[in-house]
């Protein structure tokens, strides 16, 4: 599957400079999201207890994952959006510091996790991801990508998860 012809290119978005990849053209394929479930889900079936998206393309993906698994699915979202108690990281951003946040049951200790999102860039967000993962007494096995920006090392950032993504840009 050429997924890579699906993603759209959009220039200067969210700032000048940037060439954002867009994976919304390849969602709405319907045998493109048919084969990136396929291919994520299979890597992890029978490895993982859970599956965390990230917000918020990770909901999209890591739900349909964790279906496709019949496991359970865990979010990790921006400040203030979850309703019970919740742990939290916060991490530097080029441009100054984010949070994401967890419910604090999200996760039984000593469950298995593949943490799943659209992109890897610099990493600070999956690497967050994973710190509340390790809060709330999980072991994230991988986290996978349908994009990676290589030349941004994010996946240095990751270890000792490993990083598992369907198109990488080096």
């Amino acid at each position: 599957m050429n997924i890579a012809a699906l993603v759209r290119d959009v220039p200067d978005f969210p700032k000048a400079g940037i060439v954002y990849k867009d994976i919304t053209p390849v969602l709405s394929d319907p045998d493109a999201l048919a084969w990136i479930v396929s291919q994520i889900a299979q890597r992890y079936r029978d490895k993982i207890d859970v599956v965390v998206g990230i917000e918020s393309r990770g909901f999209i993906v890591g739900a349909a994952v964790a279906y496709e698994l019949g496991v359970g699915l865990a979010v990790a979202r921006k400040e203030g959006k979850l309703p019970y108690t919740t742990h939290r990281v916060t991490y530097d951003l080029e441009y100054g510091t984010d949070s994401l946040e967890m419910h604090v049951d999200a996760i039984r200790p000593g469950a298995r996790v593949a943490i799943v999102d659209d992109l890897l860039a610099t990493g600070g967000t999956a690497r967050a991801t994973a710190d509340l993962v390790a809060k709330v007494g999980g072991e994230v096995l991988e986290c996978a990508f349908i994009i990676e920006l290589g030349f941004l090392g994010g996946a240095e950032r990751l270890a000792p998860a490993g990083c598992y993504s369907l198109l990488r840009y080096d």
